[in-house]
């Protein structure tokens, strides 16, 4: 047995875009497709995430929107081979990616997912931050505004004045 080569299941990460042809919910049947797909190959899914429709960097095959999934499973390498030929072959998959990914335990993803939600607070902040800037901004201007009278009155004084030049 080599010293480098892991035996037993692996575990893996795999996004894959459904092409925008496809309404939300055919979009969603096509993800259940492929969770079946792993499930079947005895895959063990132990992450789930649906983006939804996203806009793709660059066109690919006339598509420039995509539904986007990601899931994270253990499977055994000789089935992996497999289910990336089928998805290369499928013409309900736009693009696909597998790849290696550290299993994480559930102290590890407690721990992002605080980190995640302190990131969205601190964005949240600082968001609001701005509309109170911009608010008190648009306040001011409000407060300076002057009244077209006085500025009819200031170009009549510029006209009538002798002393242009």
């Amino acid at each position: 047995m080599s010293k480098t080569k892991k035996t037993g299941a692996g575990h893996y990460e795999i996004l894959f875009v459904v092409p925008n042809r496809f309404t939300d919910e055919e979009a969603k049947s096509i993800v259940s497709q492929v969770e079946k797909t792993l499930a079947d190959a005895g895959g063990q899914i132990t992450r789930r995430e649906y983006w939804g429709k996203k806009r793709l960097a660059y066109e690919i095959k006339n598509n420039a929107y995509g539904y986007y999934a990601l899931f994270e499973f253990n499977l055994e390498g000789k089935s992996l081979a497999k289910i990336d030929a089928g998805l290369r072959l499928s013409n309900d998959i736009l693009r696909h990616q597998i790849v290696i990914k550290k299993e994480k335990n559930a102290e590890q993803m407690a721990k992002e997912r605080d980190i995640k939600a302190k990131i969205e607070s601190k964005k949240a902040a600082a968001q609001k931050e701005a509309e109170e800037k911009s608010k008190k901004a648009a306040a001011k201007g409000k407060e300076k505004k002057v009244e077209l009278k006085d500025l009819d009155e200031k170009l009549e004084g510029i006209l009538n004045a002798d002393d242009l030049l």
